[in-house]
Parts: C-alpha cells; sequence; structure tokens
C-alpha cells in the first residue's frame, strides 16, 4: 500500500481513516454526458480534479477532490442508452426479474432518479403486472399523463413519505452521490411508511474496471464506486436487509437486492477483499496505459471513428486525444447526441449514417458489449466496413 498516498478525509460509507489515493487527474472535464451544441462551448467546459481514494476497511471508491457545485445537470443532459437493441435486451431482462419476484404484480413501483422514465414505464406497460408507477426526478420534462403513471420533479427523500412502495428502483444514480450514507438514510427514511419493500439498486462494478483495466470507466461525474462488499456495508449501515448482489450486464454493473430492515440492525461486516490492493495496482498502471494506448491510436489505419459518445468515449477522447489530432468523429446512435461535441477535446458527434463517404477506416468501439450490434451496424452501411477494434 505504500505506493499510495494518505488522505485526510474519512470514507462516506464506513468512516474508515485510512484511504488511500491511487489515480490522479488534473482538469479533466466535469461532464461527460452534456450537450453542447458548439466547438467553442464545449473546448470550454468546465474542468475539476479526480482523485481516487480507496478506503482499506471497506473497499469504497471515491473521488476525495469531488465538487458537486461544478456540476448542472439540467435539460441539456443527455444519457439515454435506450437506442440500443443490446441495451434494450439488458433492460427487458431486468424487467421480467423485478416483475419475477413475489409482491410485485399489482404493487406500487417507485424509482428514484428515474429521467425521463423509460424503465418505469416498461414495468407499468406490461399488460399482466398490474404495475402503478411513481418516477421521481427534478430533470423529468414529459407532459404526458400516462395510464397508472406518475412523474413528480423533485429529489426523493422523506417528504417523498406520502408516496407508499412495494417496490423502490434506483438504477444508475448511487454513483452520482458523494454521499451515498445520508442518501441511503434519506431513503430509508422516506420508506418507514411502506412497511418493508423490496428494493432494487443497479450501479457500476468497480471491480470490472480494475479487472479490466479501464481507465476512460472512471470520470468526474461518477464520484462514488462499489464493489459487492463496500454495497454491503453501505446498505446494511443505512438498516437495509440486503438479499443479494450479483453482477449483471457482463459484469460491467452490480444489482442489489434489499428490504428495508430494522435500523442500525443490519451492519454488514467490512469486507474490502482485494480491492484496495486493485486499486493500487490500477494507479500503478495507468502511466504506461495511456502510453501504449495513445501509440496504438496513432498507429490506427485513419481517418478513426470512435463508436459512443457516452462517458467511455468522451473520457477515451479527452485522455488520448485532447487536441483532437488522430480521431475524426464519435459515432452515436442516439439523435440526442447527434450535432453536438464532445466537452474538453471537442470531436464532433455525429450518426451513424455520416460515416457514408467520410473514408474511416478504423473503429475504436468503447463497450464490448456492444460488438455484434456495432458490427452489423457497420456492415449494413458501408460495403468494406472499417476494422472494429476494442479500445
Amino acid at each position: 500500500m505504500s505506493s499510495a498516498a494518505s488522505s485526510t478525509a474519512r470514507c462516506p460509507v464506513c468512516e474508515g481513516a485510512d484511504v488511500r489515493v491511487f489515480l490522479e487527474r488534473d482538469r479533466v472535464p466535469v461532464h461527460q454526458n452534456l450537450r453542447y451544441d458548439s466547438l467553442e462551448a464545449a473546448m470550454a467546459a468546465p474542468a475539476g480534479r479526480l482523485r481516487l481514494g480507496v478506503c482499506t476497511a471497506c473497499g469504497f471508491v471515491y473521488n476525495t477532490a469531488f465538487d458537486p457545485t461544478l456540476l448542472s445537470y439540467g435539460a441539456q443532459y443527455e444519457n439515454d442508452q435506450g437506442h440500443s437493441g443490446a441495451f434494450q435486451a439488458h433492460l427487458d431482462a431486468l424487467v421480467e426479474r423485478v416483475l419475477g419476484a413475489d409482491g410485485v404484480r399489482g404493487g406500487v413501483v417507485v424509482e428514484v432518479g428515474c429521467g425521463q422514465g423509460q424503465f418505469l414505464r416498461r414495468l407499468v406497460a406490461d399488460p399482466t403486472a398490474g404495475v402503478i408507477g411513481h418516477g421521481f426526478d427534478p430533470s423529468y420534462r414529459g407532459e404526458d399523463q400516462p395510464p397508472r403513471l406518475y412523474f413528480h420533479r423533485e429529489m426523493y427523500g422523506p417528504d417523498s413519505a406520502r408516496v407508499t412502495a412495494d417496490v423502490l428502483l434506483c438504477r444508475h444514480v448511487i454513483e452520482h452521490i458523494p454521499t451515498p450514507a445520508p442518501f441511503l438514510d434519506s431513503v430509508a427514511s422516506a420508506l418507514a411508511g411502506s412497511g418493508y419493500p423490496r428494493v432494487y439498486f443497479e450501479t457500476p462494478d468497480v471491480r470490472w474496471i480494475f479487472e479490466h483495466k479501464v481507465y476512460f470507466d472512471v470520470f468526474y461525474e461518477h464520484c462514488s464506486y462499489f464493489s459487492p462488499g463496500s454495497i454491503r456495508a453501505a446498505f446494511g449501515r443505512a438498516g437495509f436487509d440486503v438479499t443479494a448482489v450479483d453482477r449483471i450486464f457482463g459484469g460491467q454493473y452490480l444489482w442489489l437486492e434489499a428490504r428495508r430492515g430494522t435500523d442500525g440492525a443490519n451492519r454488514s461486516a467490512l469486507e474490502p477483499g482485494a480491492l484496495p490492493v486493485m486499486a493500487l495496482a490500477f494507479g500503478d498502471a495507468e502511466a504506461r496505459w495511456r502510453i501504449s494506448a495513445a501509440a496504438a491510436l496513432r498507429d490506427m489505419a485513419g481517418p478513426v471513428a470512435v463508436w459512443g459518445a457516452g462517458a467511455k468515449g468522451a473520457t477515451y477522447a479527452s485522455l488520448l486525444d485532447p487536441d483532437h489530432q488522430h480521431i475524426d468523429c464519435i459515432v452515436d446512435i442516439n439523435p440526442g447526441k447527434q450535432g453536438a461535441f464532445l466537452p474538453g477535446s471537442g470531436h464532433p458527434v455525429l450518426a451513424p449514417e455520416a460515416l457514408i463517404g467520410r473514408g474511416v477506416r478504423t473503429v475504436v468501439l468503447m463497450n464490448p458489449n456492444y460488438r455484434d450490434e456495432v458490427a452489423a451496424s457497420l456492415a449494413a452501411l458501408l460495403p468494406n466496413p472499417p476494422t472494429l477494434i476494442d479500445a
């Protein structure tokens, strides 16, 4: 552990005093999914500091230099992955899993941080489910009033207890929360009048990032990174009974299942496992990865396109081509991202059809889960598809 610097901060999950900083980046774009409609705005995007630390007591990983005042989630924030058939299959599997649990059908489902309600709409749309859905998100933009669906433009917390829940869902929110313990306490408080509902959380698995050396999967928007051990500790300390923590989506995500329990009775034993060692090895190898990955990018047959303008693609471009010298463009199937520019590096985001006539010879794939889908798209678009390689 000697290669990492100690932090004076206490762990936001277990309050452990031994937090080791293992990776530092200065002036990284604070937003990866905010839409910038001009090159000038993208190049002037606000920057912050990434200073990742790992708690040696519970294995929680977080940005010790995170400043939430730098972030501005709003109408220009765009991270919808639902345009992908592969991701739709993932969502379908989750819907089937949730609806297959006892007591869900015919119940009230609350989704915390529902976005524009894509997942909640799927649950309610099942004609056999009989589910009533309540989505909470201050950034919700819809004006429609679908049957059995209610959207609340507010943060979920103790004041939301007016809506009793049989099921509480929260997908890809907690990684954006710098203080997960108070957040989970707030969720537990809001559920106090709901008995003992089922609770489901989905979040990236930091072990997958470490195991696969995915350096472009750590970025400013995500300030909290969980492993099975640290997420069990966080929920146990908030009074939840954790019944399962599974790896899903090719191992990239964690799926936690729990019940609201008796406050203070469910404190899980702290089990950091190999996370501290993995974190230090990850940090030690970053400089070598940057050199080899940048060399590989320079050696690719050009023009080069990157497929995926989400957080992975934005971070990859920012780390390896900040001056926009080697990547011609970023491709994304989400119309909400097309026509925009990546923060920091200014790479243009184009629709797949824009590759026709552009002469792209190499496409860098940001997520291996989409390989078959992307390869099929390229083959359908171009008579001589470019070489598709994993980042």
